[in-house]
């Protein structure tokens, strides 16, 4: 018996024996289709699956319309992919579910199954090859081109998890040293959030822990123009201070792999001591100044609120 693999990011894919199915020809039934699929769990309410995909229909409309979507779902898939593991769905007066008992691979659920090893505790290089395996499974967003309101929220879900399944291995190469691998995690971060700071910090360290100075220097100017358009501000104190020691002085490998110190390291030492007590002042500084600015603000406001108070009079 062949299993089924469904593909759900991108476009809607079914494979089995190496036909390719796109699903039933009705726009709801596919719809219903992916939404039974993405909550595989357990069963689905008949009237809150009328009511969520038939919104702008009447009650009685409403599971009418999801009578038929059933009948075109079950009949599209035993025509395209045969009934030899039973049927697609189990279908109760009060609910509906995708048959558990079938052999149905849904690249959503793989998905899903390996963001929970996040949680499983110790993060090691087993953890990390599953994370990468489910990190290339999202190859598009979720239903590229759909737009319904209970999808848009799963998309963001979905989308979510994959940011943090990269972040998670970018950490994990950075920790083994692995610089080109963890560079490369961060750019596809990157594609989806240009503005995430935190990515760029860490692929500027780890082009420089690479030994790659200039494009640890060009990522932070990658830096500054992104949060320049996608949010009008500027980088962080922290990013500067890294931007500053990258220029200064060797970074610190990071705590995970550390050897243990040199006399050569600990001479370094000093000056960096020094470059980070210098980085310091002008930073206090700077908040001294803002402070002067806004006192200043504060006490010129009333009068002007004032004045154009009369004037209104």
């Amino acid at each position: 018996m062949s299993t089924v693999k469904i593909y759900l990011f991108g476009q809607l894919s079914v494979e089995c024996n190496e036909k390719v199915w796109r699903g039933p020809e009705g726009y709801k039934a596919r719809e219903l289709f992916c939404y039974l699929l993405i909550h595989r769990n357990g069963p689905q309410s008949r009237e809150r699956l009328a009511g969520l995909l038939w919104e702008e229909s009447s009650t009685a409309q409403s599971k009418k319309y999801l009578r038929q979507a059933l009948w075109q779902l079950q009949s599209a898939y035993d025509g395209h992919l045969g009934k030899t593991d039973g049927r697609l769905l189990l279908v109760s007066p009060e609910w509906v579910q995708v048959n558990p008992e079938i052999e149905l691979w849904v690249d959503v659920t793989a998905f899903n199954h390996a963001f929970s090893r996040l949680r499983a505790g110790r993060f090691d290089e087993s953890s990390a090859r599953v994370l990468d395996d489910a990190a290339r499974l999202y190859k598009e967003d979720l239903l590229v081109g759909w737009y319904q309101d209970w999808l848009l929220y799963e998309r963001e879900r979905l989308q979510n998890m994959y940011l943090i399944m990269l972040d998670k291995l970018a950490e994990y190469c950075e920790a083994e040293r692995d610089y080109a691998a963890g560079v490369d995690y961060g750019a596809r971060i990157l594609h989806y959030d240009p503005a995430r700071e935190h990515t760029h910090q860490q692929i500027m360290r780890m082009y420089y822990l690479a030994g790659d100075r200039t494009a640890a220097l060009r990522q932070f100017d990658r830096c500054v123009e992104s949060l320049k358009k996608e949010l009008d501000v500027g980088p962080a104190p922290g990013t500067l201070a890294l931007r500053e020691q990258i220029c200064a002085e060797p970074l610190t490998q990071p705590s995970a792999v550390s050897p243990l110190p040199t006399a050569e390291s600990l001479a370094l030492l000093p000056s960096i001591l020094t470059n980070l007590k210098q980085l310091q002042d002008k930073l206090v500084e700077m908040q001294r100044g803002l402070q002067r600015d806004i006192q200043t603000v504060e006490q010129i406001l009333p009068r002007l609120e004032g004045a154009a108070k009369k004037s209104r009079e």
